[in-house]
C-alpha cells in the first residue's frame, strides 16, 4: 500500500513537470476576458429578467 502511494506522488510530480504554466501576462489577459464575459452574461440575464418581469406584470 505504501509503495502505491509513493508511486502515485512520484507520478504526480512527473506530470506537474510537464505542465506548461501561463506567464503573468497570459494569466492577466485570460482573467480580463473571463471578467468581461461574466459581466456581459450577467447584463444579458438582468435584461431578460427585467423584460420578463415587466411582461408578467402587464399580463397579471
Amino acid at each position: 500500500m505504501k509503495e502505491k502511494i509513493l508511486n502515485f506522488f512520484n507520478d504526480v510530480t512527473k506530470e506537474m513537470g510537464k505542465v506548461t504554466w501561463p506567464t503573468r501576462e497570459e494569466l492577466a489577459e485570460s482573467t480580463k476576458i473571463v471578467i468581461i464575459v461574466c459581466l456581459i452574461i450577467s447584463m444579458f440575464t438582468w435584461g431578460v429578467d427585467t423584460l420578463l418581469a415587466a411582461a408578467l406584470k402587464a399580463i397579471l
